[in-house]
């Protein structure tokens, strides 16, 4: 199992325009093609309250590759996509890292 650590910085006034999209589309496309999200979180206190943080669960970075590939592809969130941006762009920066659980970690 393998934690995909995504932190999106929104451009100053965009960030709910992003959480709807999670909340309406993004994590139903996820659903069906099996990508499982560990949690979400918005900055409450820090150095941006324009971020949305979140995890995913991966079997392997294998597993990953070909889930986030299909998603990427899918039409349906293409679609999704394009709506949510008609007003224009939402995210300025995407930053992605990869966390192995040590082998004291509470799963979560």
């Amino acid at each position: 199992m393998i934690y995909e650590l995504r932190i999106y910085t929104c451009l100053p006034g965009r960030l709910p325009a992003l959480l709807k999209r999670f909340e309406t589309d993004t994590l139903r496309i996820w659903e069906k093609h099996g990508i499982e999200q560990a949690g979400f979180w918005t900055t409450a206190v820090g150095t941006s309250s324009n971020d949305l943080t979140y995890m995913i669960r991966w079997q392997s970075m294998a597993d990953r590759e070909q889930r986030w590939a299909a998603f990427l592809a899918d039409p349906e969130w293409q679609a999704a996509r394009k709506a949510s941006e008609a007003d224009g762009l939402i995210v300025a920066n995407i930053v992605s890292q990869f966390l192995s659980p040590t082998k004291f970690s509470r799963p979560l």
